[in-house]
This record gives C-alpha cells, sequence and structure tokens, in this order.
C-alpha cells in the first residue's frame, strides 16, 4: 500500500517520512490494531528502539491481564519442565 498525503494538508508541519511513520506506527500501537513487533516493522526500527520511543513520550506498553495470564501459564509449563528433567 503506498499512503499519499495532500501537501496541502501537511503544509508547515516540518517532518521526514521516517517520523511520519513512527507516528503512525505508534498511533497504530495504541489503538492495538497492531502489535509492538509490527508496528516497529512499520516505523523500520528495531522493537528496542521502538520500546525506547514509547518510553521517551510515556506511552505504556501494551501489556493486560490476558497477556499476565499468559505469561503466568508460560512460566508454570517451564517450571514443571524444568522439575520433570530433575528427577
Amino acid at each position: 500500500m503506498d499512503l499519499h498525503l495532500p501537501d496541502d494538508l501537511v503544509r508547515g508541519i516540518d517532518m521526514s517520512e521516517e517520523q511520519w511513520m513512527l507516528d503512525l506506527a505508534i498511533g497504530l500501537y495504541v489503538d492495538r490494531r497492531l502489535t509492538l513487533g509490527r508496528a516497529a516493522e512499520l516505523a523500520r526500527i528495531s522493537k528496542p528502539a521502538f520500546l525506547d520511543e514509547l518510553g521517551r513520550r510515556q506511552i505504556p506498553i501494551n501489556y493486560d491481564v490476558d497477556d499476565l495470564e499468559g505469561d503466568l501459564q508460560t512460566i508454570a509449563a517451564l517450571r514443571s519442565d524444568q522439575l520433570m528433567r530433575k528427577s
């Protein structure tokens, strides 16, 4: 997809294409339309750089109760596997 922004709408806004892409990626991430990884790809930067930019702008990462429950299940499974290996 090519995105065209009419000159008259962006006139006077001093931003590079990279800055536009970063702002678009952040907006889509905040709206939960993109994952962190996909947003970083859209912005053409690494995940750590994207996280740094979110922090600089004081934007929290998308992490909710479902994410926490999934992480806790993963940790429990890993612990179970480790206990099985030690036995």
